[in-house]
């Protein structure tokens, strides 16, 4: 397989020399997305297909990630294929490198957009069983160390590529417990401390992986909406500066920016979409 090189930057000071609507562009990139069928997941790959980017749409069987990947490759007139994966286990992770460089030439990008939520993901903390625990860490952390170092040491080792990881407000500040009143909802304690992993591992690969030219960065999403109950929505509102829930499409947009060369200068940054959740 040929090796990438690292792309040059143009050295000016002129910013007429450059094209900023190209620096977007993602044409001939292959980006894998794990958790592709989920409610940001299909934002995401939505979003990498208008720019032009193939895909490689990673998910657990029953989600079906291969139907997707061929509605999304018909819509956009792109390259893209789904694969069944279990992130929590290295032998399947594997084989997902190997299915991508079968399909493409290379590996450019990376989106770890997978989470696990158990059948008794809200368990009060007091009661939250080793089962539980093991099951959010092993998708959440684990699976993120896996595919960046089964995927992400690939493009350290061929020329460079980026990582966009996905941690959680709870990564960065702990629960409104008043969120939650009167709701079905919640948010456990291993929930926040897997994304809180996943924040300290992307900052640790950002330095580690710098002079490969290997990007690490992250998306912090926040009340992203998906018909929740209308008490949820309203005690969202309180506490939220802006007032409402966010979208997926919203946090797909920042991701463009990561993936591409808009982002150029940009490492081991945590890019907060959730209105203004944590300023106050």
């Amino acid at each position: 397989m040929k090796r990438k090189t690292q792309k040059q930057l143009k050295r000016t000071t002129d910013p007429t020399q450059i094209d900023f609507k190209a620096k977007f562009d993602l044409s001939g990139k292959t980006i894998v997305v794990t958790g592709a069928c989920g409610l940001i997941g299909r934002a995401f790959c939505e979003a990498i297909a208008q720019f032009k980017g193939n895909l490689v749409l990673a998910d657990i069987e029953k989600a079906n990630p291969s139907e997707l990947a061929d509605q999304i490759a018909e819509r956009n007139g792109v390259k893209a294929k789904g694969f069944a994966v279990d992130v929590g286990k290295r032998s399947s992770v594997e084989a997902l490198k190997v299915f991508v460089l079968e399909h493409f030439d290379s590996i450019d990008g990376l989106v770890n957009g997978h989470q696990n939520k158990t059948n008794s993901f809200f368990e009060p903390f007091e009661q939250y069983s080793d089962e539980n625990w093991d099951a959010v860490v092993e998708t959440n952390l684990k699976g993120t160390f896996l595919t960046c170092q089964i995927l992400g040491s690939h493009m350290a080792g061929n020329g460079g590529g980026k990582i966009v990881n996905i941690p959680s407000t709870y990564s960065v500040v702990a629960p409104n417990q008043n969120l939650y009143k009167g709701t079905s909802l919640g948010c456990p304690a291993a929930y926040s401390a897997s994304k809180g992993g996943v924040d300290a591992l992307s900052r640790y690969l950002a330095s580690y992986w710098a002079e490969k030219n290997v990007r690490v960065n992250m998306i912090t999403p926040h009340g992203v909406w998906n018909n929740h109950e209308k008490q949820f929505e309203e005690n969202f509102a309180r506490f939220s500066p802006m007032q409402r829930l966010s979208y997926s499409h919203e946090v797909a947009s920042a991701l463009i920016y990561l993936l591409s060369d808009a982002s150029s200068y940009v490492t081991g940054d945590n890019l907060l979409v959730e209105g203004g959740w944590t300023v106050w």
